[in-house]
């Protein structure tokens, strides 16, 4: 049984997955930094489709720090209810919004430390408005990326943090943003949890992937 994926064939995963998602970007709608915060915050354990559904919803009546805390939390829970963790989502929510007004001129900050500092925000929403608002590169670990980064054998961590660090070393710097996308679109199209669809990868055409190599042996 093979170990891992040497530093060649690494490459060459990431060349086929940049080919097979060219210009990559965030499925979920967003028009401001706090639209994108509010929305990967609701992302947590739902869909983007659910989220972009809510977010039709909300953004109308509350896309601004100000505008969100003129809710209530019952107003924010009725707007949400429909993803999961809306209770625990919503009050988080607003006091992000009170923390970001108190602190930061109702502006969504563009460090990591400020970020993390804010309730509801661990490093992979941080990760994910960094990248994706501003440009700061960054590989966001998500369910979809640390399933799919191990089971290739870009990664080889049981946790999420090492996955990160892991991927952080194997792919260059200047593709972080868009490498985190490639993962998350492979993982939903082809490379699915329960039932991943090997008889259309090129991954697996190539024996490039982990698991089918040792599989297929």
């Amino acid at each position: 049984m093979r170990k891992r994926l040497t530093k060649t064939e690494k490459g060459s995963v990431l060349e086929i997955l940049a080919n097979l998602y060219p210009n990559p970007k965030t499925e979920l709608n967003w028009n401001s930094e706090y639209e994108l915060l509010v929305a990967v915050m609701l992302s947590a354990q739902t869909t983007d489709v659910a989220v972009n559904k809510v977010t039709a919803d909300l953004f109308p009546i509350a896309n601004t720090p100000e505008a969100m805390i003129r809710l209530t939390q019952a107003e924010i829970e009725s707007q949400v209810r429909r993803i999961g963790l809306y209770r625990n989502k919503s009050k988080n929510l607003l006091a992000m919004s009170r923390l970001l007004i108190e602190r930061h001129g109702a502006q969504v900050p563009s460090t990591r430390e400020a970020l993390e500092a804010l309730p509801g925000v661990g490093r992979k929403t941080t990760n994910v408005v960094l990248s994706n608002a501003f440009e700061v590169p960054a590989i966001a670990v998500d369910t979809h990326v640390f399933r799919v980064a191990n089971r290739i054998g870009l990664a080889q961590a049981t946790n999420v943090r090492k996955t990160e660090e892991d991927l952080m070393k194997v792919i260059p710097k200047k593709d972080w943003k868009d490498a985190h996308h490639w993962i998350i679109f492979h993982g939903r199209r082809v490379c699915t949890a329960r039932n991943p669809n090997c008889a259309v990868c090129p991954l697996a055409k190539e024996k490039l992937c982990l698991e089918f190599i040792n599989h297929s042996r």
